[in-house]
């Protein structure tokens, strides 16, 4: 972390920072109501805000908007946290940024989603965080559903439509100098051997036909132009474009299926 980091206005580098032994102290008062000690903790644990929000400088979201949408998840953590649980406050305030964080950007991702499956999904996570807070370890997705009254593979096609998007050019896998991508590993099969022949036979088939048919194929599936704008730039009507064009894909296509 640099020395000194600006976001919304904040010298990230005063921030104060409270020691976890005094923890107890600050959360007797917090449970007394005491708005003002309940502000001075949120104040003193805004660093570990700032720590979550630096792991997705990367996505090129604007850090202010994700560290404000992060004091949200911070200010929920305060909220809801109890000494009884016997756990480091950061410990159980991080994943609460992180879904906040996370919840935000899935709301503000170019992949639209169905309400109804955010929705589902949105539920799904509430579960998960209840059932961890009761019995203190991860739900199993059958657990999850069933709380839910929902089948498993409902739940996990709702989680998985709001999953982030990962990038290509993500690594997944480095061995000293060398690193594999994601789009490494995944198979392209544009470039196959059938796909290879069949846009030789293609390539072939189109060549049979006269230059008239060719510029209307050209024109109409690979210029993605319409019959009528066909019909304007070589100067015959739009009946006799279509006329063309249906005889040169009956040409075509009995010449594909002879190679």
């Amino acid at each position: 972390m640099a020395s000194r980091v600006e976001i919304c206005g904040v010298d990230t580098s005063r921030l104060p920072v409270i020691p976890e032994q005094e923890l107890a102290g600050y959360f007797q008062k917090i449970y007394a109501g005491d708005k003002a000690a309940r502000e001075e903790f949120i104040r003193g644990n805004l660093r570990l805000v700032l720590s979550i929000v630096q792991r997705f400088s990367m996505r090129g979201e604007n850090m202010d908007d994700l560290f404000q949408i992060g004091c949200i998840g911070l200010m929920k953590a305060v909220d809801h946290f109890k000494l009884e649980m016997n756990v480091r406050f950061s410990t159980y305030a991080v994943p609460m940024i992180i879904g906040e964080i996370r919840r935000y950007l899935r709301d503000n991702n170019l992949l639209r989603v169905s309400r109804s499956l955010r929705d589902t999904a949105y539920r799904a996570y509430q579960v998960k965080n209840a059932l961890l807070e009761k019995n203190m370890q991860e739900p199993t997705i059958d657990e999850i559903a069933r709380e839910m009254g929902m089948r498993p593979e409902e739940v996990v096609y709702a989680l998985d439509a709001i999953a982030d998007p990962v990038s290509l050019s993500q690594p997944i896998y480095q061995d000293g100098e060398d690193t594999l991508y994601v789009l490494d590993s995944l198979s392209d099969d544009k470039f196959s051997d059938e796909r290879w022949l069949s846009s030789i036979a293609l390539s072939d088939a189109v060549s049979k036909l006269n230059p008239r048919e060719r510029s209307i194929i050209y024109l109409r599936y690979f210029a993605g132009k319409t019959q009528m704008e066909v019909s304007r730039e070589i100067g015959i009507s739009q009946a006799q474009v279509s006329r063309l064009e249906k005889s040169a894909l009956c040409s075509m296509r009995k010449a594909y299926q002879a190679d």
